[in-house]
């Protein structure tokens, strides 16, 4: 129970009509801070944006009303300086919000927020001071979820990427010029045939074949996301979404995938250059630390509060400008967007029937892009390792992304989310024997490493070959196994 002493202190507070620029400043800027950060942790988790939010959300809006504390009884007519505080404690804590909710320009909802302000500064100004508390009391109450989230990183168990050997080391006999493309969503060849899909590619199929690349059939991704499914990838072992019970981005993920991981650390440490080109600046929104010692995309362009995933940039073209090192090997990371996997949420999905036919055309799309890219590569680097492998599935068959939240046991939507094309150009077609341990993207790079150091006993430490999901309906709240190790469908809860 509070004292009489700070009783009278906050009643005192409540009735006077004026507050420090600071205050206000803090009151105004601190729940959408605190809104963001909750909603886009994985985003903003870093000095840069923790800078970029004090002074945009707290420093400019005390700047304003500090001018107007000091400027107020001089540019604003004597009869609406009572307005004035109020006015701008409420359209600031708006404006903030609509930043955090619709990042942009959007003039019609700004003019919106400014008459919304006036009419309430009007009917509320002798109640600034409860406005403000209110707000701050929106801020206490936002904290507390933001709490959580910080916890988590404080407390990020880093066990999960420790290797079972010393592959972190490992010696490279061979050293081709490396590529890894990414088309993401792109559904293995052997169940693009098979419904949901029920599609025919023989001419991509024919191209890639005549170019000397080998497919692998049934292969499939172990996560059911971008982020999940590479940062597997690029630390070669399993996180069980970390232990998420969400179907939401990992913590750190893009740090491990663009900053540093044991894919990266052995290409480097085998003396290769290594270059990121990615279409869209999907996997550096948060602005880490890039790892890559080249990029098509400067981290710096990338806004703390971003409109979307920037602008597409051609990698096609911007590889054809590049040059190959003969001197000395390299290691490209091509992520590409197509085809894609059907619409996330239900409010804008148009039904299983037309979000198929959508992804197929995103496909078609896919097949010219990598047409060309695999040109390109073949006209300038005839003898280098290719390696093209989706990350997950394109979910047809569903009527958007969000129902793999649901457990189903149809055989057909668990490979839809899954089922992942893997073509490799092997160098002089010298495929080693032991491909046929490639059966999920885990292992990939551990194959790989395998051929390049031409040392077998990498492959006595392969990860478990599972399929993993999160679900929250149909079952409870968890971690589960959807495909075992044998490439069977199942259905076991993990965490």
């Amino acid at each position: 129970m509070a004292s009489p002493k700070k009783e009278r202190i906050l009643e005192t507070f409540l009735k006077s009509n004026n507050a420090s620029p600071l205050l206000a400043a803090i009151a105004a800027g601190l729940y959408p801070i605190f809104f963001y950060y909750s909603s886009n942790y994985s985003l903003v988790n870093s000095w840069g944006h923790f800078g970029y939010f004090l002074l945009m959300f707290i420093g400019i809006p005390f700047i304003i009303f500090l001018l107007f504390k000091l400027l107020r009884q001089k540019v604003v007519p004597e009869k609406f300086q009572k307005y004035v505080f109020p006015f701008l404690s409420i359209f600031i804590f708006l404006f903030l919000m609509k930043v955090c909710m619709y990042a942009g320009i959007q003039k019609k909802m700004i003019v919106a927020i400014i008459g919304i302000a006036a009419v309430l500064a009007f009917v509320l100004y002798k109640h600034y001071k409860k406005i403000i508390a209110l707000q701050l009391i929106l801020a206490v109450i936002a904290g507390f979820s933001l709490t959580q989230h910080i916890v988590k990183q404080l407390t990020y168990n880093t066990a999960w990427m420790q290797q079972p050997d010393d592959i972190a080391n490992v010696v490279f006999k061979k050293k081709p010029n490396v590529y890894y493309i990414q088309p993401d969503g792109y559904v293995n060849f052997s169940e693009l045939k098979l419904p949901p899909y029920s599609y025919e590619s023989s001419t991509f199929e024919n191209f890639v074949t005549a170019q000397g690349f080998t497919h692998y059939a049934n292969f499939r991704s172990n996560y059911a996301s971008t982020l999940s499914s590479n940062s597997s990838i690029f630390m070669m072992k399993h996180h069980y979404y970390e232990g998420n019970k969400r179907f939401s981005e990992s913590l750190n993920s893009r740090d491990i995938i663009m900053s540093k991981n044991v894919v990266l650390d052995a290409f480097k440490n085998n003396g290769y250059t290594t270059t990121f080109l990615g279409e869209k600046h999907y996997l550096l929104m948060n602005k880490p630390t890039l790892g890559y010692d080249a990029s098509n995309i400067d981290v710096s362009e990338i806004p703390f509060i971003g409109t979307g995933l920037g602008e597409q940039r051609d990698v096609v073209q911007f590889l054809s400008n590049t040059k190959i090192n003969t001197s000395k090997p390299q290691f490209f990371f091509i992520e590409m967007f197509n085809p894609g996997h059907i619409e996330g949420r239900e409010a804008i999905s148009e039904g299983k029937v037309i979000e198929r036919e959508q992804w197929i055309e995103s496909l078609a799309f896919a097949n010219e892009k990598l047409t060309n890219l695999i040109t390109v590569i073949k006209e300038k680097d005839p003898n280098a390792l290719v390696i093209i492998m989706a990350d997950h599935g394109g979910f047809v068959g569903m009527d958007f992304t969000e129902q793999i939240y649901k457990k189903t046991q149809k055989p057909e939507i668990v490979k839809s989310i899954f089922s992942s094309n893997l073509l490799i150009h092997w160098p002089n077609s010298n495929e080693p024997e032991f491909t046929s341990e490639l059966s999920s993207s885990v292992n990939i790079f551990r194959v790989i490493f395998s051929y390049l150091a031409e040392n077998e006993q990498y492959l006595q430490s392969l990860q478990d070959d599972s399929s993993y999901v999160i679900l929250k309906d149909g079952a409870p709240n968890g971690v589960y196994k959807y495909i075992n190790d044998a490439g069977k469908v199942v259905f076991e809860p993990i965490i």
